[in-house]
């Protein structure tokens, strides 16, 4: 992997459902200078989301019992409740506002779901299948340009004792997401025994350097220099909450909490 890199922030304009992603950042892609053989596009889970349909007007939901009863106890619009509800594998607990939730084998707040770049009354749900949404980008854009890229969908997400937020893969194709480095020595001369780098992440964290979250309007970034492999590896890789150090210490303290949906009486 190089030692120095560049990333450029592409504006894009408004995306709206049924946009089609990859055109719009071949067009915009001048921005860049182009993309080239080695390039990492990353695109802001919400834009991509938006343009796939992911969008849902709260004024046509029908909270259940289950969501006003969520709704009550953390302070949250019922038909919000609805869609978390709907879009989450579990409901962990919450707290004003904010369901926490397991959602494809991550924890996080209101299954992703999020109203900051959404129409008044609507928010905007994850992309179904962020994975197979890279892969369909990075065809598309070998076609339109004929080189090989990498993709990679990130989202914005906070961290457990931190302040603000940095960037997270959800979605990758045509990289190596996390490379083992295990077997490696560390400066004294050590064998590291855990060290997983989290490629992907990394990469989504400086594109969220240059992405705008407001009104910027900067959904995508090209990564140039890194000098990564291209190939036809696709997926973000989860652990067992068993095996996480954090979710772990939860597991075994409240153990009920991860079978189903919280009750909340």
């Amino acid at each position: 992997m190089g030692h120095s890199f560049e990333v450029f922030g592409i504006k894009t304009g408004l995306i709206s459902p049924g946009d089609d992603i990859s055109t719009i950042i071949f067009e915009n892609s001048i921005q860049s200078g182009g993309i080239f053989d080695g390039d990492i596009i990353v695109i802001a889970e919400s834009a991509l989301a938006t343009a796939e349909g992911r969008v849902f007007r709260l004024d046509d939901i029908v909270p259940s019992k289950e969501a006003k009863d969520y709704a009550e106890k953390f302070g949250m619009s019922p038909a919000l409740a609805q869609i978390v509800i709907d879009e989450s594998d579990s409901i962990i607990g919450g707290i004003p506002g904010f369901l926490l939730c397991m959602k494809n084998e991550t924890l996080l707040p209101n299954a992703g779901i999020d109203g900051s770049n959404a129409p008044d009354g609507t928010v905007v749900a994850l992309p179904k299948n962020p994975d197979a949404s890279a892969a369909m980008i990075q065809k598309e854009i070998r076609k339109l340009t004929g080189v090989g890229t990498g993709v990679i969908i990130a989202d914005s997400r906070t961290h457990a004792m931190r302040l603000g937020c940095s960037g997270v893969a959800i979605g990758c194709y045509g990289i190596t997401s996390v490379t083992d480095e295990r077997g490696k020595k560390d400066l004294f001369g050590r064998e590291l025994e855990v060290t997983q780098l989290a490629v992907a992440d990394n990469i989504a964290s400086a594109a969220e350097l240059v992405m705008g979250e407001a009104d910027e309007c900067t959904p995508v970034a090209v990564i140039r220099g890194l000098d990564i492999e291209i190939n036809d590896e696709s997926g973000i890789h989860s652990i067992e909450p068993s095996e996480c150090l954090f979710m772990g210490v939860a597991l075994n303290s409240y153990p009920s909490l991860f079978h189903g949906k919280t009750d909340t009486k």
